[in-house]
């Protein structure tokens, strides 16, 4: 593995040059528009996830090159269009991270990262930014975009300032959800009920869990059990259409030993 900077330079220019003569050589290359990117991109970076939660690193040397390479094709049709190119998105970037690092390159002090984060609102905010939260981008799935927004608001002071209080939340949005299934009104039920889920985001939010990864989790490890339970009952011949409840939870309780 080639650790000097000089010879990743190089081997970044190498990319670079190879990127640009593909996009004029390549038929398949030259018809990409941002418009036909950005869905294999969104695919390209959910992959990246896929191998960092598998913790993979030849999958996630793989797929940042995937990403890379889409990043290189955006600033190559963005040249071609006379908006920006590969230097400029460098330059904006450095321009930027410096900006919003006064506590390394000037004499801002800071003591936590909890501060860096609260200061880095502020620089945005004074960058033009009409809201904190106009940084959080409306097509992030939900699960995610809760998150970042009850991150984005933390971080100026809008927060609960216990865990317990959070719980307590959670507590008074199930009791609502419970009186709304009396009254047979399912837009109240579903606004309730994002309620309930909101609140959930921001209890694992104040313990430390990242609700998409703690979620994830969860699915996988249900997949693994309900996969369990169809190959035992396929070597028992049995089909769990035709199980009633107690057969079907015992083969349950039977996987979650296994499992």
């Amino acid at each position: 593995m080639k650790d000097s900077l000089d010879e990743q330079i190089e081997d970044i220019k190498k990319l670079i040059s190879i990127v640009w003569e593909l996009r004029e050589k390549c038929p398949w290359d030259k018809k990409q528009t941002f418009e036909t990117l950005k869905t294999l991109t969104i695919e390209e970076t959910y992959e990246l996830c896929e191998e960092i939660e598998n913790l993979n690193y030849l999958g996630i040397k793989e797929e940042l090159g995937d990403l890379l390479l889409h990043i290189l094709f955006y600033a190559k049709i963005g040249s071609e269009k006379k908006e920006f190119n590969i230097g400029l998105i460098a330059k904006e970037l450095t321009k930027k991270l410096i900006r919003r690092h006064p506590h390394i390159y000037k004499d801002v002090k800071i003591k936590s990262t909890d501060q860096v984060v609260t200061n880095w609102e502020k620089i945005k905010l004074k960058e033009g930014r009409s809201s904190i939260l106009s940084g959080v981008p409306s097509n992030l799935p939900p699960i995610l975009k809760a998150y970042r927004i009850q991150n984005k608001v933390s971080s100026v002071g809008f927060d609960w300032k216990k865990s317990e209080d959070v719980l307590k939340k959670l507590d008074e949005e199930i009791l609502e959800f419970k009186e709304e299934l009396n009254k047979n009104n399912k837009l109240n039920l579903e606004n309730e009920f994002g309620d309930i889920l909101f609140s959930l985001i921001n209890l694992a939010r104040h313990f430390k869990i990242n609700p998409y990864n703690a979620l994830e989790k969860s699915n996988i490890k249900f997949k693994e059990r309900f996969q369990y339970v169809e190959k035992r009952l396929k070597k028992l011949n049995k089909e769990i259409i035709n199980l009633d409840s107690d057969e079907i939870d015992f083969f349950w309780r039977e996987s979650k030993k296994e499992i």
